[in-house]
């Protein structure tokens, strides 16, 4: 039985650290993204530097720098490409709206000649130009916080890969299960970060692609970068890409060209719409099979909560809750023994280390 004193220095303890967790936490809410990005991109690389610094005989140091190179070509690169190549655009307009003017212009009098409604009114013209400055501060904020977070990356991705081994089981000695429990808890986020890592950009790409082969086709303008906004929308739930094509047919189709209206509406109903299926189903088979409902409410936790890395990490929030649902279950209510955990006379037998359901809601 502790003693009073014990328990004050215990509890003031738990306090203590969970008062300055909070400051910290609050004052880090600006460097979120770069400290989820360097986690996300440490769980595909660590693979490889356990393969160079085991196998290949080679210093930490060195290998964190190798896998430093990668990950800027391999990620960095092209995510900066594409968030540069929108932010010019929106940047152009911002600094000349008369382009703007001229297009909304044209919408104007293509829906007064289809449907009657005037919306070339000057109450809508004063909002549009209204709202011009403030998607001008909300870009050069953005920009600047993507770059700063980009070196946050950078510099906690090199001190991850340095630590490695030992700061996975740090993480899983503080984890309130037993051994066995813990590292199946560590196994579970990493497949899940791992496939949301992956599978998301992949779904994108294959999507953004076969949407710009639509938009080529059907003769929108400047497909290129409705193509882009095309891989971008991927990560909205339940609308996704028809948050694009939708509207471009139906700007297609007020300016009078109601075949390619027509046609585009179809193939992105029949072909971009039903690539999602496919590549969800290669990738299901092939990495975590996450159950849809999962990633649809886990995407809209994730977003609102950590912005754009909210797409891997809404989930990962999402499906631990259901993993510790299913390990509360295992242990205290099933009382399985725990395979995981040593037996004989000084060590008796704890629950089991769950495994995950065998349903289409499986985890793993």
């Amino acid at each position: 039985m502790p003693s009073v004193r014990e328990q004050y220095w215990r509890y003031s303890l738990v306090a203590l650290i969970v008062g300055l967790g909070t400051v910290v936490f609050v004052e880090l809410t600006p460097f979120l993204g770069g400290l989820m990005g360097a986690a996300t991109i440490y769980v595909l690389l660590r693979g490889q530097m356990c393969r160079l610094t085991g196998r290949h005989g080679w210093r930490r140091g060195a290998a964190a720098w190798l896998l430093l190179g990668e990950a800027v070509c391999c990620f960095l690169v092209p995510i900066s490409l594409l968030v540069w190549m929108v932010a010019e655009r929106v940047q152009r307009l911002t600094l000349d709206p008369r382009q703007l003017v001229a297009s909304a212009r044209h919408l104007a009098a293509l829906v007064q000649e289809r449907t009657g409604y005037d919306l070339w009114q000057e109450s809508n013209l004063r909002s549009l130009l209204s709202e011009l400055p403030h998607l001008g501060q909300w870009l050069l904020g953005g920009v600047t916080g993507f770059a700063v977070n980009v070196v946050v990356l950078l510099f906690v991705l090199y001190f991850m890969l340095l630590g490695g081994r030992r700061m996975e089981e740090y993480i899983r000695e503080l984890l309130p299960f037993s051994r066995g429990v813990g590292s199946d808890a560590l196994h579970e986020v990493r497949m899940i970060v791992r496939s949301n890592a992956i599978g998301v950009p992949l779904l994108a790409v294959v999507q953004g692609g076969v949407a710009l082969a639509g938009y080529l086709l059907f003769g929108v303008p400047d497909p290129l970068f409705w193509g882009v906004l095309t891989c971008l929308a991927t990560i909205i739930p339940v609308v996704g890409t028809a948050l694009i094509w939708v509207p471009l047919a139906l700007w297609l189709g007020l300016g009078g060209h109601t075949g390619a209206a027509v046609g585009l509406a179809a193939y992105g109903v029949a072909v971009v719409t039903q690539s999602d299926n496919v590549v969800r189903l290669v990738l299901q088979r092939r990495m975590a099979d996450i159950h849809p409902l999962i990633t649809v409410f886990g995407v809209v936790i994730g977003l609102s909560l950590f912005g754009f890395m909210g797409v891997i990490f809404g989930p990962l929030l999402l499906s631990m809750f259901v993993f510790c649902v299913h390990v509360f279950k295992r242990l205290y209510l099933d009382r399985h023994p725990d395979a995981g955990e040593p037996s004989g006379p000084s060590a008796p037998s704890a629950p089991s280390v769950p495994s995950a359901p065998t349903d289409g809601g499986r985890l793993h």
